[in-house]
C-alpha cells in the first residue's frame, strides 16, 4: 500500500547544520527495543534488508527511532519509510498504522506499506515498487523545489 508523496520542506533548509547540534528526534527509551528488533528480525524483514535495501544506493537502517515509532526501514536521504506488515495489521492495528502514518508524513516522510505475503510471494514485484517510488519521489521532490531562479532561459 502506497500512502503518497510527501512535499519537501523549503529548499536549504536541513542545510549547513553541523550534526553536534542536530536535536534528537526520537524516543531514546525505544533505541534499546530498536536494537532488539534489529537482532530479532523478521523472515521477511531480514529478505528484504539482505537482498535489497542493505546495498539500495539510498542508504536505508532498519528499526530506526522516528518520535513515539520504531521505522521497519528508513531512508533519510529520500525522507522514506518502508514498513512490512504482518496478519495482525490488517484488522487489529489498522488504526494505529494510519495514525503513525500521519505523523510520519507530518514530519515529511512518505511512507510504503507492503504485507509480508508481497515480500514472500512477489518480492521482486515490490522491489521494483519501492525503486519506482522512490525515482517518483526525487522527481516530485526536484520539480518542487526548482526556482524559477534556477531555470536557464
Amino acid at each position: 500500500m502506497i500512502t503518497g508523496i510527501v512535499p519537501p520542506s523549503p529548499r536549504g533548509k536541513a542545510f549547513g547544520v553541523v550534526k553536534e547540534n542536530m536535536k534528537y528526534n526520537g524516543n531514546r527509551q525505544l533505541t534499546p527495543l530498536a536494537q532488539n528488533l534489529r537482532r530479532n528480525m523478521t523472515r521477511e524483514e531480514k529478505h528484504l534488508w539482505y537482498d535489497f535495501l542493505k546495498s539500495h544506493p539510498e542508504n536505508f537502517r532498519r528499526q530506526k527511532v522516528k518520535g513515539d515509532y520504531i521505522l521497519d526501514f528508513y531512508s533519510h536521504q529520500v525522507k522514506l519509510a518502508v514498513e512490512l506488515d504482518g496478519e495482525q495489521h490488517y484488522d487489529d492495528l489498522r488504526e494505529k498504522d494510519e495514525k503513525r502514518t500521519a505523523y510520519l508524513n507530518s514530519l515529511g516522510i512518505s511512507v510504503l506499506r507492503f504485507s509480508n505475503d508481497e515480500i514472500r510471494n512477489d518480492f521482486d514485484a515490490t522491489c521494483e515498487q519501492i525503486n519506482l517510488f522512490i525515482q517518483k519521489l526525487k522527481f516530485y521532490r526536484t520539480v518542487i523545489n526548482e526556482s524559477p531562479l534556477d531555470r536557464h532561459s
